[in-house]
This record gives structure tokens, C-alpha cells and sequence, in this order.
């Protein structure tokens, strides 16, 4: 059996959304060549400290993907939010509204989650999406 490792980000992010699922606050691991530490919190979102081995992808791990709360049409924009929007990247806070899912003439509103910086759309405007779709992504700020 192979040793994990854990300055991969991907690890990184399975570790943090099995964490997120299992509804546990956080995970510390420390081995001879460093330390990694996720700490998961509804305030704050999933932060991630590694210290030791960290490789330049680690910055991946730091991200958080916003996912569709259920199927519906995908829409950035609230039909009456007026044409100047803030272009990616910009910063976001936990509670702004980021986006909308739309169903008939219901839109429910998608909140960041986290806060840091809102650096992709992950899905086409007025798309399609089922739930658990990713829709943007989030940087955490260091």
C-alpha cells in the first residue's frame, strides 16, 4: 500500500468535501515531512494549512467550488441587476449573492459560501444544471 500524499491538492480537496459531508470541523495530520490541517467552519469556509512538503499547486486545494442547490436554469445575473457587473476576478464575502437558479418564474439565489476571490464560472449563462453542478469558483485570499 502506497502512503498518501497529501501536497497534492486534489487529496486536499477530497479530504476537505468528505469532511464537509461527514459534517466534521476539521482534521490535523502531522508526519516527518510536515503538517497539514483543515479546518472546516460554516462562518469561514474550508481553510487549509500545510506546512513542510507544499508543492506550487497547493494553491488549487485553497479553492472552493460552488455547487447548484438543485436542477433549474443557471443564471449569473438577476433579470432587473443592471448591465455593469463586476468582471472575475473580484472579492466576494460568505453571504453575497453570486448567482440564481432559476425554475418557471423562481429564482433561488445562490450565496458564495466563503469568503475570497470569485475567479471562474464553471458553468454557461442560463444553462441547464442538475443539483450538484459546479457553477463558480472561489479562491481563498491568503
Amino acid at each position: 500500500m502506497s502512503a498518501i500524499d497529501f501536497s497534492d491538492p486534489a487529496t486536499i480537496a477530497v479530504l476537505a468535501d468528505a469532511l464537509t459531508a461527514a459534517g466534521v470541523d476539521g482534521l490535523e495530520i502531522s508526519g516527518p515531512g510536515g503538517q497539514l490541517r483543515i479546518v472546516v467552519s460554516k462562518e469561514e469556509g474550508t481553510q487549509v494549512a500545510l506546512t513542510g512538503n507544499a508543492q506550487p499547486g497547493l494553491m488549487a486545494a485553497l479553492s472552493a467550488i460552488v455547487k447548484a442547490p438543485m436542477a433549474g436554469r443557471f443564471c449569473v445575473l438577476h433579470p432587473a441587476a443592471p448591465v455593469d457587473v463586476k468582471k472575475l476576478p473580484h472579492e466576494v464575502s460568505d453571504k453575497d449573492v453570486i448567482g440564481f437558479i432559476r425554475i418557471g418564474s423562481v429564482l433561488l439565489p445562490i450565496a458564495a459560501g466563503r469568503c475570497g476571490l470569485l475567479t471562474r464560472l464553471l458553468a454557461e449563462r442560463d444553462a441547464l444544471v442538475g443539483f450538484g453542478e459546479p457553477l463558480f469558483e472561489i479562491e481563498q485570499q491568503s
